[in-house]
């Protein structure tokens, strides 16, 4: 069954990218959309099953790991002050939102909070793809939103723990978290430095078949184990894998040979996966609950991080594209969504809601930034 899955997902996806090139949109949008028509909300010949769900959370750490191949790390360190300003820009705003529309929705302190800090989560991974396909990844624009993105994940995943300490009786230790966040970065720098380079170095000398590719893909599922292992998205791992191996003279030889491997087969399913979690069972009571709380979630990532960027010398059209880059919440408070419901900090009769506004984020962001960027040349 599965086997019939991997060809429906390859050719819909394909398909679709065509369409929505073909009508002036990323393809990505297409490969979003699809996943809706296959999976449970409609067609139903796709089902989000454990080996799916595998192959998808391999697309996406690849996706973020080509992302950190093709990342300038002397721009992102260059843009580290504007990134800081989108991120705070970015989390501050759906807070105070996210807070306002839930109380007036009745919700209690700690689940108007969580629902808050649901909001302000952002996952580039989509982003990074459309900013791929337009042109503007390796753009100060580009390397800034990779930036904030990677501390809006650790500063909102330190606030969600805190909340959950407070509100849900979650025994966290807060100095615990914060530290294992700081060990993170020191060891990825030191690996980064002083065992990479010299691991590629080793292995490439192999007289085995594609030594290097292997290589390069250890480094980066290690390093999504390591960040996971400490309370980090995984995506984050394996982006600071790409630039660790970005410094290497094994960058492109990995980059190239990678590529083919994550676009052809593990990627699709990434898309595709996002529209598999919407289903449109028992909402029309709830209608007006998404299309407020999808505002909220889009306007105050707009406009704070927007006025991030433009705080930080950013044009007025650099800051409305940075700030539409951030508006996608994906994969992440999808898991921050079921930390919430299975803390009782997001009622269950909400939860469905709730994803479809996720979702919904997620399939805005590649037109919004189509419309703002245009094609780079």
């Amino acid at each position: 069954m599965f086997i019939l899955q991997i060809v429906i997902i390859l050719l819909a996806t394909k398909i679709a990218g065509q369409v929505s090139v073909r009508l002036g949109q990323p393809s990505v949008l297409g490969k979003i959309l699809v996943g809706i028509i296959l999976g449970p909300a409609l067609l139903g010949w796709v089902q989000d099953t454990e080996i799916l769900t595998i192959f998808s959370q391999i697309g996406v750490l690849l996706l973020m790991f080509l992302a950190g191949l093709e990342t300038n790390l002397k721009d992102l360190n260059r843009n580290k002050k504007a990134a800081i300003l989108v991120a705070l820009g970015g989390i501050m705003a759906p807070i105070i939102g996210g807070y306002i529309g839930s109380h007036f929705y009745g919700f209690s302190v700690g689940e108007s909070i969580f629902i808050g800090l649901l909001l302000s989560a952002t996952s580039v991974s989509i982003s990074v793809q459309t900013l791929r396909e337009l042109g503007w990844l390796n753009s100060k624009e580009g390397s800034t939103l990779l930036g904030a993105a990677v501390l809006d994940d650790i500063i909102v995943v330190i606030l969600i723990a805190i909340a959950m300490s407070f509100f849900a009786g979650t025994d966290v230790s807060i100095a615990l978290l914060i530290g294992k966040k700081i060990l993170f970065f020191i060891i990825i720098i030191l690996a980064s430095k002083w065992l990479i380079p010299k691991f590629l170095q080793v292995f490439s000398k192999f007289k085995v078949t594609e030594a290097t590719l292997s290589a390069g893909l250890i480094i980066c599922f290690s390093f999504a184990y390591f960040a996971e292992y400490l309370g980090i998205a995984g995506i984050i791992g394996t982006f600071f894998a790409g630039i660790a191996i970005a410094q290497t003279k094994f960058k492109e030889e990995i980059e190239h040979k990678v590529e083919p491997i994550a676009y052809g087969i593990f990627v699709p399913f990434f898309f595709v996966s996002i529209g598999l979690a919407v289903s449109f069972d028992g909402i029309g009571d709830q209608l007006g609950f998404i299309i407020v709380f999808s505002l909220i979630a889009i306007i105050t990532k707009f406009i704070g991080s927007g006025i991030g960027a433009r705080l930080s010398g950013f044009n007025a059209k650099s800051s409305m594209g940075i700030g539409a880059g951030m508006i996608s919440r994906g994969e992440v408070a999808l898991i921050l969504a079921v930390m919430g419901l299975e803390s009782g900090l997001l009622p269950t009769q909400y939860y469905t809601s709730m994803i479809i506004v996720v979702i919904g984020t997620t399939i805005v962001t590649p037109p919004l930034l189509k419309s703002i960027f245009g094609k780079r040349n």
